[in-house]
């Protein structure tokens, strides 16, 4: 269950960010928005690579609070902005994996 929230999170909604906010060019946004999920390339610098019960918010380097406070602040340029909606958005889906964890990694 904890899969599939996750990677709907990342894959889904996304659709339902890009369509209201840039109507006229959604795919393009919804294809950005995607493209931020390369934020992820930083697990490639742990071992092992992937666990399951390992929070991802605070442990890699792109996912720390100082990257976190970065993308918030690009939020409030426009040439910036759907890049950092993007990776907002994966640092709140990958949060709530780790509120996930609580319940089924005990």
């Amino acid at each position: 269950m904890q899969q599939i929230v996750h990677y709907g999170l990342h894959f889904i909604a996304p659709v339902f960010i890009a369509l209201p906010l840039y109507r006229e060019q959604w795919l393009k946004a919804y294809a950005i928005l995607l493209l931020t999920m390369l934020v992820d390339a930083d697990h490639l610098l742990a071992t092992p690579v992937y666990d399951l019960c390992r929070c991802s918010i605070g442990y890699h380097l792109l996912h720390s609070y100082g990257a976190i406070a970065l993308y918030i602040v690009l939020l409030f340029f426009k040439p910036t902005r759907l890049i950092a909606i993007g990776l907002v958005w994966h640092m709140l889906t990958d949060y709530i994996d780790c509120l996930l964890q609580l319940i089924y990694c005990k």
